[in-house]
């Protein structure tokens, strides 16, 4: 995939780099900005004042709607830094597109796909240094928008304003997790906005996880709204569950998030001739396939963990194990991505969108 040319995005470019103070070794998901960001402002019905400037904090008034009615969204992506020293962004279509979603449900303006495209490959360029080259790392970019219109009242905003930083990122998960099917709280419902990569959905998953983590489990398996017996997701990823050598993830419905980290492994694992099904898992199939040996491996999959192995599952108070196997469906999956995004095997699918 080749770079986007757009209208000029004027730099300005910080006078002291950061790049020294970071643990290359060490790197902790989250910790530390690269030292420039893009924005761009949405007033009198127009985007404007696109710019790429010195990483720093903004100012908002605290009436701004942002911190109110919750019309803040954000998306995930990365790039990464091949073997041959050469640096692209992963799938930046794809995730347009689900940000296309997101601001329609969120009813608010979207950064036109030119804008978006050339500000990512812009920004990525002059962060280029920032790119890890350890194993397994990337650069973690996170676009996102608030509502800084001004006037206090429930309404949708007049303005916006957009940006993207940049985070270098290492290792998310290093040991397999344990998980709970939640059968109380929920995450999303029917008609809501958990297709939706908006804020509110994340802060709404904290207190049951929390609840989960003083349990000593680190994450929830969330459930339908409705009956609480079909699995969704498992916290903050899309799940995979092997069932006699079948792949088998819930079906994309207005409660699950689209993850292009989902969609990757689906398109690898039908090129490696693995069966694929797209359906509901019910909590009570699960609970059968853990107790016959019927289910052989499960996981999450996401843009930041990618692919983080599930060694035990919580159902109703009771904790199934799970073996945790070198070279399973889950590795197989990774390594071809992993490939693909480090330069060891072709770009067959054109996924990488090099700066």
């Amino acid at each position: 995939m080749s770079t986007i040319t757009a209208p000029y995005i004027p730099v300005s470019r910080t006078y002291r780099s950061r790049l020294a103070e970071v643990d290359w070794d060490n790197l902790q998901p989250g910790a530390t900005c690269t030292d420039h960001m893009f924005v761009c402002d949405f007033a009198d019905g127009q985007w404007q004042d696109a710019a790429i400037v010195p990483f720093g904090p903004f100012s908002l008034l605290p009436t701004s709607l942002a911190f109110h009615y919750g019309q803040t969204i954000f998306e995930g992506m990365k790039a990464f830094r091949t073997e041959d020293d050469r640096i692209h962004i992963f799938r930046p279509d794809k995730h347009y597109e689900r940000m296309t979603r997101t601001t329609e449900r969120l009813c608010m303006p979207l950064l036109p796909r030119e804008l978006f495209m050339e500000a990512l490959t812009r920004l990525v360029g002059l962060e280029r240094d920032w790119v890890p080259a350890q194993a397994g790392a990337a650069l973690y970019l996170r676009p996102f928008q608030i509502a800084t219109d001004n006037k206090l009242s429930v309404r949708v905003a007049d303005s916006y304003r957009f940006a993207i930083i940049c985070l270098p990122w290492g290792q998310y998960f290093s040991r397999p997790v344990r998980v709970r099917v939640e059968r109380e709280y929920v995450r999303a419902a029917n008609g809501g906005t958990g297709f939706a990569k908006c804020g509110g959905n994340y802060g709404g998953a904290l207190y049951p996880t929390e609840l989960a983590k003083r349990d000593g489990y680190d994450q929830v398996l969330w459930t339908d709204a409705s009956t609480h017996s079909y699995i969704e997701e498992s916290g903050m990823m899309n799940v995979f569950f092997v069932m006699d050598n079948t792949l088998v993830t819930p079906p994309l419905t207005n409660t699950i998030l689209d993850g292009i980290t989902r969609d990757s492994l689906l398109t690898i694992a039908r090129d490696m001739g693995i069966p694929v099904e797209e359906r509901p898992v019910a909590v009570d199939e699960l609970r059968e396939g853990l107790e016959h040996r019927i289910i052989t491996e499960a996981f999450g999959a996401g843009t930041a963990a990618v692919v983080s192995p599930i060694g035990e599952i919580g159902i109703d108070g009771l904790d199934y194990g799970l073996p945790i196997v070198s070279g399973g469906v889950g590795d197989r999956l990774k390594v071809v991505l992993d490939d693909m995004r480090y330069g060891r095997r072709p770009d067959v699918h054109g996924w990488n969108c090099f700066v």
